[in-house]
């Protein structure tokens, strides 16, 4: 029965021995190759499942079908406004050696520290981690590939999921899913304000309305060190007061201490000076001019004296952008200048800006702004066999038709009441039934789910039909 249907369908096959180890003889047109084992007539192997209950595993989720629409908007406007940008879609790996995130983020960083990342070792003794964040991927892809030698600036964004082994809350996940840009090769005030409108324009082409663009500044590597050790001197006195974690951080890194959420740190921090007041003349004609070209743009904002970049290499501009309707995390996503990155990983001396954005907060947001994504539509025909004859009928239909429409079918004979049922269900514009009475006339009877109107069109006629009506 089931070659028959391969038949019908006109879909070339062999039959091969049952054993994996028998020669097939080279077959010169495109088949399917079956073996004996595939054969509907052969039962299925009990598997034995697990006592346990299955579910996903904590701090991560499905997106299932009725949400796939939310998302392909989010990654298509990002396509759409990033692509008129002349930002170009890269694609790394999900895991890379250990080395390329250590390097990246730091030894001091919370994901090292608190150990926030998933890191393996592979059956070669490799030490491998699935990507925390995308930047180091994209860096270490840029520098492999001799990326430096592309027009200046090189701009490329990514898509895809990310893992952190951190405590889920809202809009925070162990497996999440981001938005990644890069502009590499320039340190100019007007690339750094170009991300930064590029990213609002994608948020904005999402339907996001109630958006807080905060610019601020981390200086030079200079400033820098002053500032961190202006915080151990002013906090040092106060380390026993501090909570676990930013005692820690007052060690290792004193800027981290300001991203604390314990409400004893704030108290502590609230009347210290911030990273802003130490910045340098040409620092802070960097913010002036990049928050100029914001203005002329009409990109609103305003400044955040208070945002920190907690590794080395990140450099003068710094930027969130937060909606208030997700909650006490509220920053959709954030960037930076980071002019040493590459040079840390092994490249050259390099300049680049960057940002991310989660999708899963983003979706969030646009959820609380009551954007509407239309759904899914249905079939555009459903075929409805009414007699045993017409199953393979209207399977070889659905074949041919697929080349041009979205046709889905019953794949068991029903009476016309339960096959325009299931027609209604699968949201199909017509419904087409066929039994003995259309097979005699050569056509299928046509019914328009929603007018209701019926009409008999011929098996031959049927293509031109549906494309002058759906």
């Amino acid at each position: 029965m089931f070659t028959t249907y391969l038949s019908k369908l006109g879909i070339a096959y062999v039959l091969a021995p049952s054993s994996k180890h028998s020669p097939i003889s080279t077959i010169k047109q495109t088949c399917v190759v079956l073996t004996a084992r595939q054969t509907p007539t052969l039962r299925a192997r009990s598997v034995k499942l697990p006592a346990m209950k299955l579910s996903a595993v904590k701090g991560t989720s499905d997106i299932l079908p009725a949400d796939q629409a939310r998302w392909r908007k989010v990654r298509e406007t990002a396509a759409e406004v990033l692509g008129r940008a002349g930002v170009r879609e890269l694609s790394t790996p999900i895991f890379e050696h250990h080395e390329v995130f250590v390097k990246s983020v730091g030894e001091s960083s919370d994901l090292v520290v608190q150990k926030e990342m998933y890191t393996f070792e592979d059956a070669g003794g490799r030490l491998l981690t699935l990507r925390p964040e995308f930047t180091a991927g994209v860096m270490r892809a840029f520098i492999q590939n001799g990326m430096h030698t592309l027009p200046t600036p090189v701009k490329l964004w990514s898509t895809g999921p990310a893992f952190r082994a951190e405590k889920p809350q809202r809009g925070r996940f162990r497996q999440f899913h981001q938005v990644n840009c890069e502009f590499l090769g320039l340190d100019t005030p007007l690339i750094d304000a170009e991300a930064i409108a590029v990213l609002y324009n994608v948020l904005k082409a999402c339907g996001i309305k109630q958006m807080n663009v905060q610019l601020g500044s981390v200086g030079d590597p200079e400033d820098r060190q002053a500032y961190n050790q202006y915080l151990r001197d002013a906090l040092e006195p106060q380390r026993a007061n501090l909570s676990e974690t930013s005692q820690t951080r007052l060690a290792l890194n004193p800027l981290r201490v300001l991203d604390s959420k314990d409400e004893g740190d704030q108290a502590l921090i609230a009347g210290l000076k911030r990273p802003f007041d130490f910045l340098n003349d040409d620092a802070r004609a960097h913010f002036d001019a990049v928050a100029s070209y914001l203005q002329q743009w009409e990109i609103p904002f305003e400044p955040n004296m208070s945002i920190v970049r907690g590794l080395d290499y990140y450099r003068r501009t710094a930027f969130e952008i937060h909606h208030g309707g997700i909650g006490a995390q509220s920053a959709l996503c954030g960037g930076g200048r980071y002019d040493g990155l590459i040079a840390s990983m092994g490249g050259g001396n390099t300049p680049g800006i960057g940002w991310a954005f989660g999708i899963e907060r983003v979706l969030d947001a646009m959820a609380q702004d009551d954007v509407n994504v239309p759904e899914d539509t249905g079939a555009d025909v459903f075929l409805v066999p009414m007699d045993a004859e017409a199953i393979a009928e209207v399977a070889s239909l659905a074949f041919k038709l697929r080349t041009q429409f979205h046709v889905e079918h019953a794949y068991s004979k029903r009476n016309p009441g339960k096959g325009l049922r299931d027609a209604d269900r699968a949201g199909a514009t017509y419904a087409a039934l066929r039994g003995s009475q259309e097979r005699a006339s050569g056509s299928y009877q046509l019914k328009h789910l929603a007018t209701g109107e019926q009409v008999m069109v011929a098996e031959a006629e049927l293509m031109g039909f549906l494309e002058a009506n759906v």
